[in-house]
């Protein structure tokens, strides 16, 4: 079969849809993927992979959508795929109906997140509700990332049959690692018995960094290290004034994006990530994967991932004080951190072991 699988950055199909794509692969399909020219795209295509730029934006822009659904009626009927395989809100919604109007035999979504879900005002949340709802009456198989999410898509009519796939990583990957902990410390100036709490994520508000900044001086000899960049397609005020007056002074790293997060990981203590909104974040995951206990926040999606006082610990978002004292409380107990990381590496291994999500996903794609 043709497949085609469709996201909104070159981001998301290097780090979300890479390993789906290499599955379906190796089942004999022939996996082509759609998404925005960029520089993780270069990744994609040395895998052998046909990748096709189409030019959706990120915000709202009535002309860009309309241009790129006009590009995606035109792709759609040149290459006259199997199935088309849409992730992500607007890319989701333009590349559905423009498969429809192809006339794409099969069309299937998977949803990282309803941003109807989102704390933003409530005409955002009635019109992505809108989208999601219009989206599903043009697609044959629903998925979503959240077990909770499929729940509300069921109950609110967005897919009757919604179903949950989770999130997967590799644990040959992602695990504990004392090689690369010395390794990576050493590299970054960092000593041996140092506190580190680390960060994986865009640099965006929606992530908690506002928050954290706040919180982390609460632990004055620990060390942040933030792993990520801004988009290109971020929209939103720039982060980096807020990180350069966070008055951490030298115990902030900004280490950018990297492509060694399993290392990175390794040379942590605890994983943090305070978002305001998330799908089922792949970087807990990793961290879980890593046997790092996960302060998250209590949001659909991590709230599936993390169990209180067990892998991690979950606090409510937007508040500096809770994440502040749930730092400090694992921060005072490297005993209990390490329990808790064993037990959360059980439970990803147990629940978000990569290859039996991506056997799940092909199985209900029907490839």
């Amino acid at each position: 079969m043709k497949v085609i699988e469709v996201t909104n950055t070159d981001f998301a199909l290097r780090h979300f849809l890479l390993p789906l794509m290499r599955a379906g692969r190796a089942r004999g399909h022939e996996m082509i993927g759609l998404a925005p020219e960029g520089p993780l795209l270069d990744t994609v295509r040395a895998e052998g992979f046909r990748v096709i730029a189409v030019p959706f934006a990120r915000r709202l822009s009535p002309y860009a959508h309309v241009a790129a659904f006009r590009a995606m009626v035109r792709l759609l009927r040149d290459e006259k795929p199997d199935l088309v395989h849409a992730h992500m809100l607007i890319s989701g919604f333009l590349t559905r109906l423009a498969a429809r109007r192809a006339g794409v035999p099969r069309i299937a979504y998977t949803s990282h997140g309803f941003h109807f879900r989102e704390p933003s005002p409530w005409p955002r949340r009635a019109a992505t509700f809108a989208a999601e709802w219009l989206g599903g009456r043009f697609t044959d198989i629903t998925l979503t990332v959240s077990a909770d999410d499929a729940a509300a898509a069921r109950r609110l009519g967005i897919a009757s049959r919604a179903e949950a796939v989770g999130n997967g990583r590799d644990p040959s990957r992602f695990r504990p690692d004392p090689i690369a902990r010395t390794r990576v410390r050493t590299e970054l100036g960092t000593p041996p018995d140092r506190l580190v709490v680390v960060i994986i994520s865009r640099l965006a508000r929606v992530k908690g960094y506002p928050e954290l900044l706040a919180a982390m001086r609460a632990l004055p000899e620990a060390e942040l290290w933030v792993v990520g960049e801004r988009l290109t397609s971020d929209h939103g005020r720039d982060l980096a004034p807020l990180f350069a007056s966070s008055g951490l002074g030298d115990r902030l790293k900004m280490l950018g994006y990297r492509e060694d997060t399993p290392a990175i990981l390794a040379a942590a203590d605890i994983f943090v990530l305070p978002s305001h909104f998330e799908g089922l974040p792949m970087v807990v995951i990793e961290a879980m994967l890593a046997g790092l206990p996960v302060i998250a926040t209590d949001i659909p999606g991590p709230r599936e991932q993390v169990v209180p006082g067990v892998t991690g610990l979950l606090v409510p978002r937007g508040e500096v004080a809770p994440l502040a004292a749930a730092l400090q409380e694992l921060a005072a107990d490297p005993a209990r951190r390490m329990r808790m990381g064993m037990a959360g590496r059980a439970r990803a291994m147990e629940r978000y072991d990569e290859a039996k999500v991506l056997t799940r996903t092909l199985d209900l794609l029907g490839l």
